[in-house]
């Protein structure tokens, strides 16, 4: 398995530029020994806080009742009532007014109904199936993606760690330099415009150094959105992280993958399903029902009979069983209309599937390259930075004998510190480019990262430094 070593810039002799710079290649190698915060810890932090995540889970949820409420609609129901009247009645008898009488009558039912054949609820419930596989399918999706958001935050923080960590050298370095040339100046062993060259790279790397301070202060906030709290300090990626290409190094087989396993094309596949279920459903809506129905009623009434006799309570008592057909002749239009609709979203849902096929493809293929281009960055960055160090201890001997100017060797020094950022970056454009590969395959699991975090140094820090703006 290759690996890529930290290069220990060598100090070279009577340099104190490179003093600084072998100063700045020690502080990646070595730190306190100080319990930190890892990738796995910070995801399992964020898996439990992270709002996306949790708004997804509800969604989820949500998306779940789906099914009961479809397959509702083909189960029993039952239902009742109940009626109370009061009746104030008078009787005339032979032109005369009779006695007066007040009496209630009571009655209630109850019924229980159930569907024998509706297609249409029928092809209903499919389409709620399908459409909890499809949410199914974009939370987990929601998981995958967290994996990717808390990487990449993660590897920001040391990102712009490093960035800081190179602009302090260079600080340091190029001040030392600026000190080293106003001390040649005053003795006549060189112009003023060094001195001006000097002071003005010194000025700009200071502003460098202010933005890089800010950027790594700001870099923080993001993992606080993700997880809800602060961090404070954090593990550095191991140098001993392998550098390999992707397994199998088969664009074609990764494709291949991608397209039976993305979660992205397997949620709109679902979709599609629904829809087409959906179709099936309007279409259906025209034919006829039959519901199964048992119906009791039971009526208490009071008052005197016909003859003005007095009655007494009379309770009346039904049961009734039968098959009810329904048959919808004509509704407006609307049932065309649904079914227009429903044509139209299992178009629309064909193109989605066919646009997320697409871009799978696309970034499968992308990424693939990425990462093997990643490889060789990482090992042709490794070697610019021998190079540009050979070249500054060429430009710097050269300035001692008066061949070479301040600006060469300053430029020579910017090179070298810029080499070492960009090594450093590029180890974390592979590590982000390979965890989105897998993604895209949706393959990505908490154990790639779990695998990760072994090659995460607990005793390497990053510490947070606040910018001057937040002081």
């Amino acid at each position: 398995m290759q690996q890529y070593n930290t290069l220990i810039v060598r100090p070279l002799k009577q340099s104190t530029t490179m003093k600084a710079i072998a100063l700045f290649s020690a502080s990646l190698l070595f730190a306190p020994m100080v319990a930190a915060e890892n990738m796995l810890d910070v995801y399992k932090t964020a898996k439990d806080n992270d709002a996306v995540l949790g708004a997804a889970n509800a969604s989820y949820a949500a998306s779940k009742e789906l099914v009961p409420q479809a397959r509702s609609r083909l189960l029993p129901t039952l239902g009742g009532s109940v009626n109370t009247s009061k009746t104030d009645r008078s009787i005339f008898i032979g032109g005369q007014t009779g006695p007066s009488e007040m009496f209630n009558d009571n009655s209630w039912n109850a019924q229980l109904r159930q569907p024998v054949l509706n297609l249409a609820s029928w092809y209903t419930l499919g389409s709620a199936k399908s459409s909890v596989e499809a949410a199914s399918m974009q939370l987990e999706a929601e998981n995958q993606d967290l994996v990717v958001r808390v990487i990449e935050a993660y590897l920001n923080i040391l990102r712009t760690k490093d960035r800081l960590d190179t602009t302090d050298a260079e600080v340091t370095a190029v001040k030392r330099q600026l000190e080293q040339v106003q001390q040649r100046f005053e003795v006549g062993l060189v112009a003023i415009t060094d001195v001006l060259e000097s002071q003005a790279v010194y000025d700009s790397t200071v502003v460098r150094r202010i933005q890089a301070e800010s950027d790594h202060d700001i870099s923080f906030e993001t993992l606080s959105t993700l997880t809800g709290r602060s961090y404070d300090k954090l593990a550095r990626l191991s140098q001993s992280l392998p550098i390999v290409n992707p397994n199998p190094k088969d664009e074609e087989a990764w494709v291949g993958t991608a397209m039976s396993s993305n979660l992205g094309i397997k949620a709109a596949a679902a979709q599609l399903a629904a829809a087409k279920s959906d179709v099936r459903a309007r279409r259906s809506d025209h034919l006829p029902t039959i519901d199964a129905t048992a119906t009791y009623a039971e009526n208490v009434t009071g008052g005197q009979n016909f003859f003005g006799a007095n009655a007494g309570d009379t309770t009346t008592e039904n049961t009734i069983y039968a098959l009810q057909l329904s048959v919808p002749l004509y509704q407006g239009g609307v049932v065309r209309s649904r079914v227009r609709e429903a044509n139209a979203r299992v178009t629309q849902s064909r193109e989605q599937l066919l646009n997320q096929k697409r871009l799978v493809t696309r970034n499968t293929r992308n990424l693939f390259k990425s990462v093997a281009t990643d490889v060789v960055r990482v090992d042709a960055r490794l070697k610019a930075i021998r190079s540009a160090q050979s070249a500054l201890e060429a430009t710097e001997t050269g300035y001692e004998v008066g061949t070479r100017n301040i600006v060469d060797v300053l430029q020579a020094q910017q090179r070298l510190f810029s080499s070492q950022f960009d090594y450093a970056d590029s180890r974390y454009n592979y590590v982000l480019n390979l965890m989105r590969l897998k993604q895209s395959t949706g393959k990505l699991t908490q154990e790639d990262l779990e695998e990760l975090n072994q090659f995460v140094d607990d005793n390497d820090l990053v510490e947070r430094v606040v910018s001057l703006s937040s002081r």
